[in-house]
């Protein structure tokens, strides 16, 4: 068997040994740089006392999980939209899901919601996930082409991103800005234990609901109408994709910001690795969504600037050209 039949026999196995190692890396990479036997020793010293303990356990720990759990949603969701949409151009940040959920989060700011309640973020962001998932659906579910997608993605991100600018210009402070800035760029830092908590429930449960739709994203490959003849009962399969969408989507980018096109990069990569099959995609998206997000994570930290990128720059460096050539590609396709 060939090297890449045995990373197609176990993609999730391969792709987990990966993020494991990714992370281990990422730990020592940083202002302070550590070896792996001073992370180590930093996982399990007092961080009262020990400074690489508190480096390790307050600053980049927390850091790395919110960026896997932040990964491995925009992968799964990612995957979920192609299979529900039947279209490799579905993803949460090119269709608008992830606008919509910063704009949610940029209201919950701008009104003061966020200083009241540290759930006030994630619920607006929910919100705005699922408003414009629902619209999205009902737009395209009858028209799922490629032209179509694009055209009601464009639309639906034009609509959040002139609400958000609105919101942003009549910003009542230059805090209020400097925190709605955050979610347009996307970033990882200063993340803490306390962000990851209030997101994961929020994560967890819509991965719990893509996961429930994934075996019937299988029939609808056929089509809606050759999926309902064996069964599928339509309705619930919409409503698991898209209510994890928008939960898994809209906490991610409370916790995150915006961050595009991982949703749409890693489930393209991986789809051959898989037989082209989309209830075996999810799992492989959300790993291969981790470990992109910890690869950018560590890009930014070793760029030479002065001051650290915002992930969310350096993945829509990436994954605008990424688009462009899925795009072309689509196009040829269908000629």
């Amino acid at each position: 068997m060939n090297r890449r039949g045995l990373f197609s026999r176990w993609p999730a196995a391969w792709l987990g040994l990966a993020v494991l190692a990714t992370a281990a890396v990422s730990l020592t990479i940083g202002s302070a740089p550590l070896s792996l036997a001073q992370v180590m020793a930093g996982l399990f010293g007092d961080a009262g006392t020990d400074r690489v303990a508190l480096i390790v356990q307050d600053i980049r720990l927390p850091r790395l999980l919110v960026g896997m759990a932040v990964g491995a949603t925009l992968g799964m969701a990612g995957a979920a939209l192609q299979g529900l949409l039947r279209n490799p151009l579905a993803d949460p940040g090119v269709i608008g899901v992830s606008a919509s959920a910063g704009l949610g989060a940029v209201i919950a700011i701008y009104y003061g919601a966020a200083a009241a309640s540290s759930y006030a973020v994630p619920a607006f962001a929910m919100g705005g996930a699922l408003i414009s998932t629902l619209l999205l659906y009902g737009l395209v579910r009858r028209d799922t082409s490629v032209l179509t997608l694009i055209l009601v993605g464009i639309g639906i991100s034009s609509l959040s991103g002139a609400l958000t600018s609105l919101a942003m210009n009549l910003s009542p402070n230059p805090f209020s800005l400097s925190d709605m800035v955050l979610w347009l760029l996307g970033s990882l830092a200063n993340r803490s234990f306390t962000d990851l908590w209030i997101a994961l429930p929020f994560m967890g449960l819509g991965w719990v609901c893509l996961m429930a739709g994934a075996p019937f994203l299988r029939a609808l490959s056929l089509g809606e109408e050759t999926a309902a003849t064996m069964g599928v009962n339509l309705i619930r399969v919409r409503g698991l994709v898209v209510v994890g969408t928008a939960l898994s989507v809209g906490a991610a980018v409370a916790v995150s910001g915006t961050i595009g096109f991982i949703g749409l990069i890693v489930p393209h990569i991986l789809r051959p690795l898989v037989g082209h099959d989309p209830a075996r995609l999810l799992v492989p998206s959300a790993l291969g969504g981790a470990l992109l997000i910890l690869l950018a994570d560590m890009g930014v930290r070793l760029a030479p600037t002065d001051r650290e990128l915002k992930i969310g720059v350096l993945t829509a460096l990436i994954g605008a050209p990424f688009f462009l050539f899925l795009v072309l590609k689509t196009r040829r396709a269908m000629r």
